[in-house]
């Protein structure tokens, strides 16, 4: 009997490390893409759900409908229109899904801003704008963060099932590892999503305490 195959190859690691490097910066694109456009567009709808509460759940339901339509479906009936292999078909549904996510998180925290904080804000002469800004934002910063939170930690999880259309960033590393029964490119793969999103994870936490200072002030008092 031969020696068993070892779990992880450091030698593969090394002599593939520059594709392995070009497949995790393909996967960032296509895992951040979507939550930054997801947030840009999740702002001014959550405010204007906000101000016309009518909006709000044909909005939320919407999202949530194509929330629940599994990720592989939606890129295959997208092929036809961006491409196979092409990151606009993985981008496209995941900022959907990030949308699902973010709207009720703006909604909800300009929610938590407290009516009388509001009505002082305005009795000291602000603006609608500079109300937003200045009062409403920040204090809605905590929730909008924590879903922010999840959208990311989702999008770098859901990237991968788009290698099974071509583009996949890390998941070609699953694919690879299963279709060769060769079981390093996969602990690879997985060790580098995970670490994908702890980071993320641990910078958007880092971001709520330099945007927040006030309730890192309050905890030390």
């Amino acid at each position: 009997m031969g020696d068993a195959e070892p779990l992880v190859r450091w030698d593969w690691i090394g002599r593939n490390w520059p594709s392995i490097q070009t497949l995790l910066v393909d996967h960032v694109i296509m895992a951040l893409v979507p939550v930054l456009l997801g947030l840009i567009i999740a702002l001014p709808l959550g405010l204007a759900s906000v101000r016309w509460r009518l909006l709000y759940q044909p909005t939320v339901s919407l999202m949530n409908v194509v929330y629940s339509l599994p990720s592989l479906a939606v890129f295959i009936v997208l092929i036809p229109l961006t491409g196979l292999a092409e990151r606009a078909t993985v981008i496209i549904p995941l900022t959907f899904y990030s949308l699902a996510v973010l709207i009720p998180a703006v909604v909800d925290g300009l929610g938590s801003v407290p009516d009388h904080v509001s009505q002082s804000a305005v009795a000291m002469g602000f603006g609608p704008m500079r109300r937003l800004l200045q009062v409403d934002l920040p204090i809605a910063v905590p929730v909008v963060l924590a879903g922010l939170r999840v959208a990311t930690v989702s999008s770098i999880s859901l990237v991968s099932v788009g290698a099974l259309i071509g583009r996949g960033g890390l998941g070609y590393l699953f694919i690879d590892g299963w279709q060769r029964q060769f079981y390093t490119p996969i602990v690879v793969g997985i060790v580098l999503v995970v670490a994908l999103a702890v980071l993320a994870d641990g910078l958007l936490v880092l971001a709520q305490r330099l945007l927040t200072p006030w309730a890192r002030a309050r905890r030390t008092a």
